[in-house]
């Protein structure tokens, strides 16, 4: 196993191309179990949109360009931050948060090991459920935290070994941990537990991080772990042919503002809808001449919220900054479920998904 293992920075392009495959494969199937927190059926396009956007900031996976060199937490980031920019619904959103997020420990590393493995991912899980401002088990936050907790187990009995056996062995305990907690999430959660499927934001973060698995350890992927997930059959209907459509809009942006003014933002959003996830994307900015008087510093943050009307939400953040990429989707399901895969989009221009309208 030692000599397949390669876990460097291009390791972590090749990981993430073979992520935007695999999600552009299995987004159909993803979106039909999709009802949480929203049957809008659309989880699988927007996490398959979010990792490519990833994918493209780094050119594919070409050999390690001259901006981000060796390093795999640079790879990371600029990944994570293209995607973030780039991210589309609860899921999109939540995979960008996770990417940046575990980037943060890696920058200047040359190689990933058990214990910076270990170190990213309590980082990315912690980061994703303080994004929520309701976060809610037995989604993909769950499987998150069990992949988490498994490397910090695997990382504590083999005592900071950093070598690549510890690697391999930390990778294959996160991915089982994930599967597991992928298996828990229909009786976690009682709109799923009612419909008898699994959760589709764990899914697809359980493929993202097998992706991670095999691009490490030149290993294949573990299709097997799809076998028994109920409602993931490719004869299985679309969840949302017996269900309601739900009314409300999906509304993201992203706005530069102070922490105060993001803190006012997400209670005021808490008030007006539900969903909502604010993360920042970035460091600090300040101003640009020295000799200006301090100022509290603002930050970028990509913002997320589903609310029944756009207008009064729109207009809140527009009262607070200017934001840019303004646009509000439709939660409700397009009628038949007849939703474009991501494959097709690799194929046809445009995105696939329901129609957005852009401020």
């Amino acid at each position: 196993m030692q000599t397949k293992i390669a876990a460097n920075a291009h390791a972590m392009k090749r990981w993430l191309g073979k992520a935007e495959v695999v999600l552009g494969n299995h987004s159909d199937r993803l979106n039909a179990i999709n009802i949480f927190p929203v049957a809008d059926g659309d989880t699988g396009t927007n996490l398959y949109l979010t990792v490519r956007a990833a994918v493209t900031a780094l050119g594919g996976t070409t050999p390690d360009s001259t901006e981000t060199g060796n390093d795999v937490g640079a790879v990371l980031s600029r990944a994570g931050q293209a995607a973030m920019e780039q991210a589309r619904g609860n899921s999109g959103t939540l995979f960008a948060v996770f990417l940046c997020a575990a980037a943060e420990p890696l920058n200047g590393k040359s190689r990933l090991s058990a214990p910076l493995l270990a170190t990213a991912l309590n980082r990315a899980q912690i980061r994703a459920w303080s994004a929520l401002s309701e976060p809610v088990a037995g989604t993909m936050l769950s499987v998150l935290e069990a992949a988490a907790n498994a490397a910090q187990a695997v990382e504590a009995a083999q005592n900071g070994d950093d070598s690549n056996h510890a690697l391999g062995l930390s990778l294959d305990a996160v991915v089982d941990a994930a599967y597991q907690a992928v298996v828990r999430t229909e009786d976690e959660l009682a709109q799923l537990h009612e419909a008898r499927v699994v959760d589709a934001g764990g899914v697809g973060m359980l493929l993202v991080l097998d992706c991670l698995r095999s691009a490490v350890l030149g290993e294949e992927l573990q299709d097997e772990l799809l076998d028994g997930l109920h409602g993931y059959k490719l004869q299985d209907p679309h969840i949302h042919e017996h269900m309601p459509a739900d009314d409300g809009v999906e509304v993201m942006c992203t706005i530069s503002l102070s922490p105060l003014n993001a803190a006012i933002l997400r209670q005021r959003l808490d008030e007006m809808g539900d969903s909502v996830i604010m993360s920042q994307v970035g460091g600090a900015q300040g101003p640009e001449d020295d000799d200006e008087p301090a100022v509290e510093p603002s930050y970028r943050w990509r913002v997320h919220v589903h609310v029944p009307d756009p207008e009064p939400a729109v207009a809140l953040i527009r009262s607070l900054g200017e934001p840019t990429d303004i646009a509000v989707s439709q939660l409700a399901v397009p009628s038949g479920a007849a939703q474009d895969t991501a494959a097709q989009d690799k194929e046809v221009p445009g995105d696939p998904g329901q129609p957005r309208h852009e401020f």
